[in-house]
């Protein structure tokens, strides 16, 4: 791929989605944000396999998303 990027894409992220990729990041030793994304996107787009056809954008969140907004399908009920 290019080294340039002409082209600006603008995502909202919730703060537990920011720490996700900001943990891969970091874990993966990458030099900033945007390097963390492009090689999330790079490795979701080798494994994407599903249609999305009628899906709205926000199925497509990190979380799940329930009632009182993004919680992560791994944490511990909230109630306990």
């Amino acid at each position: 791929m290019a080294d340039t990027r002409g082209e600006r894409l603008q995502v909202m992220l919730s703060p537990e989605e920011l720490t996700v990729i900001d943990d891969f990041r970091f874990r993966h030793r990458m030099p900033t944000r945007a390097a963390a994304v492009r090689e999330l996107l790079k490795l979701g787009l080798t494994v994407a396999t599903a249609d999305g056809n009628g899906m709205k954008s926000s199925d497509y969140g990190v979380f799940s998303r329930g009632p009182d907004g993004h919680t992560s399908e791994h944490d511990p009920d909230p109630a306990a």
